[in-house]
């Protein structure tokens, strides 16, 4: 018999709280983790030897590593030389580190797509490389881009909940904690399972429709 007190009374309204420490985690991480991503890129497609050397070193160290491992160094690690960051920034931290490499390959491809003839084209019309890079290459890009893009953002989401490795207390963190008071992880975890399913599921949806809003006319057809 299903005990209606325990879901509305306890369950809920703890994994309310957790619920919004992951949007709120997750808020802050993708545009920023994607914005690092767009410059990692870009430095290591158009940056003079050392930039590219660091973005290439950048993308092998973040994507060659567990989340898991760079969290426990920004939490636990980085105290021992002085440096000390809340479980939500630790947290917010590796999750940009790690998913900005991973959009970097993404759009490192996509520019690598875009004709470089279309480079060479503006600088002779007067354009500088930098405003060339910007205003033409990268908005093709960033649009290929997109489904890769997409991928990672739904991983990230999935990411969040090992925030509660690193004692943010976020929605699985949450259940974790009531399952571990009332010995009821099944039920408990097929709630969070189904919150995750369902903020996964809406983001699908909203990342598809902006792909199809944002695809080239007949670029479709080419995949």
């Amino acid at each position: 018999m299903i005990d209606w007190s325990f879901f509305l009374e306890i369950l809920l309204p703890s994994l309310f709280e957790g619920f919004l420490m992951t949007i709120k985690i997750i808020f802050w991480s993708i545009p920023i983790g994607l914005a690092v991503g767009i410059i990692i890129a870009v430095g290591r497609v158009y940056g003079n030897l050392l930039v590219s050397f660091f973005s290439k070193a950048y993308i092998i160290f973040f994507r060659g590593t567990p989340l898991l491992i760079q969290l426990f160094i920004l939490y636990y690690g980085f105290p021992s030389i002085g440096i000390y960051l809340s479980p939500f920034v630790a947290a917010v931290i590796g999750f940009v580190l790690c998913s900005s490499a991973y959009h970097a390959e993404y759009i490192r491809g996509a520019i690598q797509s875009v004709k470089s003839g279309q480079v060479l084209a503006a600088q002779a019309l007067g354009m500088s490389k930098f405003s060339a890079v910007l205003n033409i290459v990268l908005p093709q890009a960033l649009r290929r881009a997109i489904p890769g893009c997409s991928n990672e953002i739904i991983y990230l989401i999935k990411y969040s909940s090992l925030a509660f490795m690193v004692t943010c207390i976020e929605l699985t963190g949450a259940g974790k904690i009531v399952a571990s008071r009332y010995f009821t992880y099944t039920e408990v975890f097929i709630v969070v399972g189904a919150i995750y399913l369902t903020i996964v599921s809406l983001a699908t949806k909203a990342l598809n429709m902006l792909e199809e809003r944002l695809s080239f006319p007949g670029w479709e057809n080419k995949r």
